[in-house]
């Protein structure tokens, strides 16, 4: 383009629909957790929505996980999950008995 001429103005319509599943599981400590980097938790542990025990947790391919205690979201760097266990990274602290553990697994779909 030359100065001063002007480029004619086009729309780009890029129409992407992008769902999710969620998959949460519950558990309520027996007991006293003492946790230290690299303590974990084993999927069994936990219960699905419909109160079923888990054998494991899913495998996020596309999405996120989200971790509470206590009903507080958790910074992602502070844990790690696997198929069969949650693993606190680089953090200390007891966690008391009774207190309810939520681990959700979101996989997102896109299509165009």
């Amino acid at each position: 383009m030359k100065g001063g001429e002007k480029m004619a103005l086009s729309i780009i319509n890029i129409h992407v629909n992008v769902t999710g599943t969620s998959t949460r599981f519950f558990d309520v400590l027996a007991a006293n957790l003492t946790v230290a980097d690299g303590t974990t938790i084993p999927a069994t542990d936990f219960l699905d929505d419909s109160g079923t025990a888990a054998t494991t947790f899913p495998i996020v391919t596309n999405g996120y996980y989200n971790f509470y205690i206590n009903g507080v979201l958790q910074e992602g760097d502070s844990y790690t999950i696997s198929a069969t266990e949650l693993t606190f990274n680089t953090v200390t602290g007891t966690i008391s008995a009774g207190t309810p553990l939520v681990v959700e697994a979101v996989e997102l779909t896109t299509q165009t």
